[in-house]
């Protein structure tokens, strides 16, 4: 959720942020389930736990490209770099916990964004290859780092959990906060750093090249494929589902069910098959390696389809290229919505705010300037960077 300048900008991977501020959009306003039935609606089987994979590969490619993309930065300006995401992040953070104080039923995703970029740190100048190795190690081995450290944790954490978003008042609960943050919430920081690693790998790609777009497109897709498939085989033929169903939770709730739109509320411990499951948001090998191939293959997409035609998808790389205010302002009127005695309709109320992005995004477009929160995010880390660079002259 981060802006670069006009000259360095891909309007592809714009597009791609529009896809996963849309996608997120609709899981906050439309169901999940088909009102009075156990059955994923469209909008979970597309979008529930991609949407917001996404915008974290998103922002690795974001970290790569101001960091050097395809030859990263090295010492005084790899440590300049360094201090203006420093400020981007504490920024991003602080306009998170500031929306964690609205009634609302979304999980904003502001404040781990920052904490993601704070800990992505120390791999912004590394290089292709070797962001490649980190991420797929991540990916498979964080989750069961996660598994390991859940029930402890949460048995010596007190209060065991925040409860509601995170806001400025949660720093009186430290130890909660960071279980929070780092492992027990819904965006853990110790596995989604994986997804951003993905992405900052992505970044130092030359994107602009035929081939990398293409690889893009098929490897995400294989990736996609192949991480449902050994899904599959683990909790059917595998026996991982019918112990899961032993499980105290597995037979409390509807689980199977559950596996395409998410198992918020479960607890996933006491058997090792809760590794196997791909459900969103799982945060397993297989759901990470399965959001991780779905966002390189929308990348990629995004980045062929404008190619040669820059504008074709303007109604979604206009807002892809000021997502923090837009993603802000969404928060802020799904909170009015949720006020109100009688709610809209989720499906009007989707495409009025659809449209209203799309108008502002293109407005902006048009007047060459960024988005008001994409101003102060860039302005003040562009000061600090700035600031680092001429000490060192």
């Amino acid at each position: 959720m981060h802006t670069m300048p006009a000259s360095r900008r891909l309007t592809g991977i714009d597009a791609a942020r529009g896809v996963a501020l849309f996608g997120m959009m609709s899981t906050h306003v439309l169901p999940l389930y088909v009102p009075g039935t156990v059955e994923a609606t469209w909008t979970a089987l597309l979008f529930a736990g991609r949407a917001s994979a996404l915008f974290a590969v998103v922002a690795g490619i974001g970290l790569a490209l101001l960091t050097g993309g395809s030859t990263p930065h090295r010492d005084r300006t790899l440590s300049a770099d360094r201090r203006g995401i420093l400020v981007r992040a504490l920024i991003i953070a602080c306009i998170g916990l500031a929306l964690g104080g609205l009634e609302t039923n979304i999980a904003i995703i502001l404040f781990h964004y920052g904490v993601l970029f704070l800990v992505a740190l120390p791999f912004t100048g590394l290089r292709a290859g070797a962001l490649a190795g980190w991420a797929a190690a991540w990916l498979l081995l964080s989750p069961v780092v996660a598994y390991l450290l859940r029930p402890p944790v949460s048995a010596t954490v007190d209060p065991p959990a925040l409860g509601d978003n995170p806001v400025f008042e949660h720093f009186l609960v430290p130890q909660t906060l960071a279980a929070d943050i780092f492992l027990t919430g819904y965006y853990p920081v110790l596995q989604w750093l994986g997804l951003v690693l993905v992405g900052m790998m992505i970044g130092r790609l030359e994107l602009a090249r035929l081939g990398v777009q293409l690889a893009l497109v098929g490897g995400g897709v294989a990736a996609a494929v192949g991480a449902k498939l050994v899904s599959a085989q683990l909790l059917g033929p595998g026996g991982g589902l019918a112990a899961l169903l032993q499980t105290p939770d597995g037979s409390r709730y509807p689980l199977e069910a559950m596996l395409d739109v998410g198992l918020g509320g479960v607890d996933q411990s006491g058997s090792w098959w809760w590794l196997a499951v791909s459900a969103p948001h799982a945060g397993t090998p297989p759901d990470l390696v399965h959001v991780a191939g779905c966002a390189a293959a929308v990348v990629g997409l995004c980045l062929l389809l404008t190619r040669r035609f820059p504008q074709v998808l303007l109604p979604l790389s206009a807002p892809g290229a000021m997502t923090l205010t837009l993603y802000s302002l969404h928060v802020a009127a799904m909170s009015v919505a949720d006020q109100l005695e009688q709610l809209p309709d989720p499906l009007l109320l989707l495409w009025v705010q659809i449209l209203v992005a799309v108008g502002v995004g293109i407005l902006f477009r048009r007047l060459n300037s960024r988005g008001p929160l994409e101003l102060l995010t860039s302005g003040a880390a562009g000061a600090a960077r700035e600031g680092v660079i001429e000490r060192q002259r």
